[in-house]
């Protein structure tokens, strides 16, 4: 039964440090990927209008944001990844910059 333990943990190290390195920080192109497929998401979007409307975002030919509608958007950015201190900052200057 020990062994089947020791050998369960020597397998599942290996994949929590993976999972762990996976975990930094993102590009901005990165952000903007990840909030445009999201929005894409809940939009429930698919095939070509996925397309169209993923490529549309990305490229930032969508409606320019104001800078509060910007502002509001980071922030819950920033609240729903739970960023506090100096990875906020980054965060929100990258977000707002973008």
């Amino acid at each position: 039964m020990l062994k089947k333990v020791l050998i369960a943990a020597c397998l599942t190290l290996p994949l929590a440090a993976m999972a762990a390195d996976d975990k930094k920080e993102l590009t901005p192109q990165q952000q903007k990927m990840a909030t445009c497929n999201k929005e894409a998401g809940e939009k429930k979007l698919a095939g070509e209008e996925r397309k169209k409307f993923m490529s549309t975002c990305l490229s930032g030919d969508a409606k320019k944001m104001s800078q509060q509608e910007k502002m509001t958007h980071c922030n819950k950015e920033a609240g729903d990844k739970k960023l506090a201190g100096e990875e906020r900052k980054k965060f929100m200057s990258s977000c707002l910059s973008g």
